[in-house]
């Protein structure tokens, strides 16, 4: 098993030249206390609700809150709910909420805000739900002005966990232009192509995690090169880079860099031909050459993977699969002629193209399937384009892409369940949805065996080659302390500080 290296994340494209300000501007200079960061990609939709892309949630985690928030551990600890009570059945949550919180517009937090909350994003407000994770939710409601208790259907071990879900105040109808939430920092203005702005919560009711900066410019920003240059120049206090771009950054900066719990994936559609027959994914499996990826693509930074799942989430990773599938091109040969492809075929990789390292992968992963006789097309497109057409509708034969990590390996793996309604690779297979299905009531010790056994029923089933989890790295102006690593996706703006 390749070991952890210094990280190397996932980019996009650049689609805007900095503002420059000059390196070391101090707080009194500009009235202000400013950080200026990149994100890798362009949001996808400011309102947290409709919102999938995982850089539009790293930012916008610092506006939006839950019942119950995490720490770096990924263990969940009080959010809007101060503390919540579980029936003996498993069936009903009562949450006891926070009475000193106000929303960003001035509105002040409520039960009925959480009883909004959840009637829409499970549609028992008589509207269309906007979440399949709340199916199994039968009723929710006030019991006073700060207390909230809901009702399963089914018992859900992961259950609580989704309630890390943004609350939003009753009411308010433009989150999409101008997202209002109860977090440390407020939205301040979204200029596309450019930067989100976002301004210190000065009525935050959490003192420990007040925010020590005034103000966070996120620029749109991923082409390496140019993120590299920004740092160099002083245009940026903090950036996420590659990790050969880190060797250039030293002196004046300091490397953070941590496995993050992401999982990228050579995505087949299992419902298309030729990638309905088990014989010509699992010679894919056998063909792609993850080794070469991660030397030449992550220049070594990373995590090789075999299945969905990555080591970070230790207690339920299943560590005997390494050996399933060897690089072997003879026995991807043998593979594929026993399929009737001995002379190969065509395929499209649809790769979103403001990710480069995907490309990059993309790229090697077509050079070493023409020793199958595959010819692989990569086919770039935008990232909306491939929200829609992949990941929405699955449109498409292969991608490459990355999964963002969850906390619960529920909401990991339950990305394969059949009737999962993203569940873009298409796989499908009853057992193992009986697997998870069971995995939703039963205890601790028996989740870990059953999602074990999952994860090994994906690589039997070759239901995609997952190939690595990148290192994340960023690196900040060497006077700018206090960046944290979560194992999902998360810019703790409110944990930066300038060291005097």
């Amino acid at each position: 098993m390749k070991k952890t290296g210094k990280t190397a994340a996932l980019a996009l494209t650049m689609s805007m030249a900095v503002t420059a300000m000059p390196f070391g501007v101090s707080a009194e200079e500009t009235d202000k206390t400013v950080v200026r960061i990149n994100m890798e990609s362009e949001p996808d939709n400011l309102d947290p609700w409709l919102s999938a892309a995982s850089d539009t949630e790293a930012v916008f985690h610092n506006v939006f809150e839950g019942l119950v928030l995490f720490d770096e551990t990924g263990a969940l600890i009080p959010g809007l709910a101060e503390s919540w009570d579980i029936s003996d059945d498993g069936l009903t949550y009562t949450f006891h909420l926070r009475d000193d919180v106000t929303f960003h517009n001035g509105k002040a937090f409520s039960a009925e805000d959480v009883v909004y909350t959840y009637e829409s994003l499970s549609g028992l407000g008589g509207e269309e739900a906007l979440s399949s994770k709340f199916k199994n939710l039968t009723s929710v409601e006030a019991v006073d002005d700060y207390t909230v208790k809901m009702t399963l259907a089914e018992a859900d071990a992961a259950f609580l966990q989704y309630t890390r879900v943004a609350v939003l105040p009753k009411g308010y109808e433009d989150q999409s232009s101008a997202p209002v939430g109860t977090g440390p920092f407020v939205f301040e203005k979204y200029v596309p192509g450019q930067m989100v702005v976002l301004e210190k919560n000065e009525d935050y009711y959490d003192e420990s995690r007040m925010p020590k900066i005034d103000e966070a410019q996120i620029y749109i920003m991923g082409d390496d090169s140019a993120v590299l240059t920004a740092l160099q120049s002083g245009q940026l206090d903090a950036g996420i880079v590659y990790a050969d771009s880190a060797d250039y950054l030293t002196g004046d900066f300091t490397v953070n860099s941590s496995p993050q719990n992401m999982v990228q994936l050579f995505a087949l559609n299992n419902s298309a031909t030729p990638f309905d027959d088990l014989r010509v994914r699992q010679a894919f499996e056998y063909a792609v050459n993850k080794d070469q990826i991660i030397d030449g693509v992550f220049a070594g930074y990373a995590t090789e993977l075999y299945s969905n799942f990555s080591p970070v989430m230790s207690y339920f990773y299943n560590d005997e699969l390494e050996d399933v599938y060897t690089y072997d091109v003879d026995k991807a040969k043998e593979l594929m002629a026993e399929a009737g492809y001995e002379d190969g075929f065509d395929i499209t990789i649809t790769v979103p193209s403001n990710y480069q390292k995907h490309i990059d992968t993309a790229q090697v992963i077509a050079q070493q399937l023409k020793q199958i006789n595959v010819n692989a097309t990569i086919e770039p497109v935008e990232w909306g384009q491939w929200l829609e057409q992949v990941y929405t509708n699955a449109d498409y034969q292969t991608t490459v892409v990355g999964l963002t990590g969850k906390l619960d390996p529920n909401d990991i793996l339950g990305r394969y369940v059949s009737d999962y309604a993203k569940n873009f690779m298409k796989y499908n297979n009853p057992d193992y949805d009986k697997l998870i299905e069971e995995a939703k009531t039963a205890s601790d010790e028996e989740r870990v065996e059953l999602f074990k056994e999952c994860q090994k029923m994906l690589t039997d089933d070759a239901a995609a080659v997952w190939i690595c989890d990148p290192n994340a790295i960023a690196v900040t102006r060497s006077d700018l302390k206090g960046y944290t690593f979560y194992p999902v996706s998360f810019i703790d703006l409110s944990k930066l500080y300038y060291e005097e």
